[in-house]
């Protein structure tokens, strides 16, 4: 149900609750551009690479009937040439909107060769699960000019598995809380450290059901200054097949034919071939991708055309 107004959000928060449960536990029994980057919000961290901020998630925006989206997305560096460094490949997976996918079908094919090589390459190229959210800063440290602010929160899968013990707890006496709720939800205490090279975020938590602000009429302004989430995976925000399928064979520097391995390696058992089922977990996508390799590749990497 999407909501219209301002009284209607307040007035059906336990039906806009029940309907995100139900939500979430399809999501959990199917593994079913940034436009503006300056719509989004990002955690800092300092030279020892940790950080702490604390946000709030927020509900859903005016018209639209969920407050997170979610989508899979491609990101990896092809093989260099000569002196020239590989170029980045990075794209939203059609996948998303249930769509052939070239770098899908690509790494299906280099998986069920059964070669140790190509399932190597297969697991550099693996699609990656992402989800947005409006949230509203509520400390921002290193940013403090943030504090206050409504922005798009592009997280994995680990911090949305914080979100769902929320709403699904694990025991029946602990209290199921909406953290997408302004009256009743839940601040967020985002904290990231290094573990293993890599961001972790498992020391973030959510603080004691509060009110975001206690007063209607200025969480009715937080409401209306949220950004459209449905827009971000529209169709008209993916590449067509041909557009991916290009872009990929000329990062990978490859003509259309697969380059396969011929090499007398021992070959592994291969899986038996399978239909690419975009809610499936097959070896050559990762049920568990989480924020491990959240690289901001957009700025750091996106080489010119």
């Amino acid at each position: 149900m999407a909501t219209t107004s301002f009284a209607d959000l307040k007035r059906s928060r336990s039906e806009l609750t029940n309907n995100l449960v139900e939500e979430l536990n399809k999501l959990n029994t199917k593994n079913s551009y940034v436009e503006d980057e300056s719509k989004y919000w990002e955690l800092q961290v300092d030279k020892s690479f940790n950080g702490s901020a604390v946000i709030r998630f927020l509900s859903s925006p005016e018209g639209e009937d969920k407050p997170f989206i979610r989508y899979w997305e491609h990101g990896f560096q092809g093989p260099p040439k000569g002196d020239q460094k590989g170029m980045w490949y990075i794209e939203k997976s059609l996948t998303t909107l249930k769509l052939d996918d070239p770098c899908a079908e690509y790494n299906m094919k280099l998986w069920e060769t059964g070669l140790t090589k190509n399932q190597e390459i297969v697991r550099k190229q693996k699609r990656k699960l992402y989800y947005v959210s409006n949230i509203y800063v509520i400390r921002d440290g290193v940013n403090p000019e943030n504090e206050g602010k409504v922005f798009l929160f592009k997280y994995g899968k680990k911090i949305f598995d914080k979100i769902n013990d929320q709403m699904n707890p694990a025991f029946d006496d602990m209290v199921a809380v909406n953290p997408f709720d302004l009256w009743e939800g839940a601040n967020f205490k985002l904290r990231a450290m290094k573990v293993d090279g890599y961001r972790n975020y498992d020391k973030s938590e959510f603080d004691k059901p509060s009110a975001l602000l206690d007063d209607d009429d200025e969480l009715e302004k937080v409401w209306k200054a949220e950004h459209s989430l449905e827009g971000i995976i529209a169709p008209s925000k993916f590449k067509s097949y041909d557009e991916l399928k290009k872009r990929l064979y000329k990062v990978l520097r490859v003509d259309s034919s697969l380059p396969l391995s011929t090499s007398d390696e021992p070959r592994e058992k291969a899986p038996k071939p399978t239909k690419l089922e975009v809610n499936d977990n097959p070896p050559w996508v990762d049920p568990d991708d989480d924020d491990s390799n959240e690289t901001n590749f957009f700025q750091k990497f996106k080489e010119e055309e």
